[in-house]
């Protein structure tokens, strides 16, 4: 079995499991939430990727795991938050590093049973057809999305000062609260950017494929390359990522 059809076996195993509501919602900070669903989510992960791929380490959001450059990256359930709540923007991201790059992806938009998924020089699907990034030229055009870190009660000013900017040039701007969910609306085109800050590589490990694969950019906000440890993504379609890098830049001069 190849390590995209592992992958999605990996999350649809996740995904099934979020059919239940939450029994019991536990705190990681202040406003972090985590529940037994994640944590089961995650086991459900695991267990696939080690039968398959018993060599290669996991790194997931809930039991941490591996440092290495190559390993799989594991979001078992992101946007917790939303799931708790049941507002339908929540998600399974598993994604692959070689070498620290990131190679296959896959998010299952769980709310409405959609997978997507890509692999390095394969393309970016969504429930197998193909995908791909917009071709919205101009942000006086573009439908923006971003979110907020969980540290937003003591930086929401820093944070709102890109939203105040992009609220001024883009045609609009939502905040799902989903990273994995948002990049992969990227990929297919549904929105036609992405930025935020301080993120984790489960957040961000399987959208990028998604979004490169579609034939979108991801960088850091300045168009360096992201940092796998600590990823402040910008994703977009290739007419808008400089654009977007200006406005950013704008925000916070």
């Amino acid at each position: 079995m190849n390590e995209l059809a592992v992958a999605l076996e990996a999350a649809r195993a996740a995904a099934r499991l979020l059919e239940e509501r939450p029994k019991r919602v536990d705190h990681k900070g202040v406003v972090d939430l985590v529940t037994e669903i994640d944590r089961a989510c995650e086991a459900a992960v695991r267990e696939v990727l080690a039968r398959h791929t018993p060599d290669i380490e996991v790194l997931g959001e809930e039991e941490g795991g591996s440092t290495r450059a190559t390993r799989w990256v594991v979001d078992p359930l992101d946007g917790t938050t939303n799931f708790v709540h049941g507002f339908p923007a929540y998600a399974v991201s598993v994604g692959l590093e070689v070498d620290g790059e990131p190679v296959v992806g896959v998010v299952i938009d769980a709310a409405r049973g959609v997978e997507y998924a890509a692999a390095k020089g394969r393309g970016a699907t969504a429930d197998g057809e193909p995908i791909r990034v917009s071709e919205v030229r101009s942000l006086e055009q573009a439908l923006l999305a971003t979110g907020f870190p969980y540290d937003r009660r003591e930086r929401a000013a820093h944070y709102l000062k890109s939203v105040k900017r992009a609220l001024e040039t883009s045609q609009g701007v939502r905040r799902a609260g989903a990273a994995a969910l948002d990049l992969a609306l990227v990929a297919a085109g549904r929105l036609d950017a992405y930025w935020e800050f301080t993120l984790s590589p489960w957040d961000v490990s399987a959208g990028i494929v998604l979004v490169r694969e579609a034939g979108g950019v991801v960088t850091a906000h300045d168009g360096s390359p992201i940092d796998r440890h600590r990823p402040c993504p910008l994703a977009a379609n290739p007419y808008l990522h400089d654009a977007m890098i200006r406005m950013l830049a704008e925000a916070h001069a």
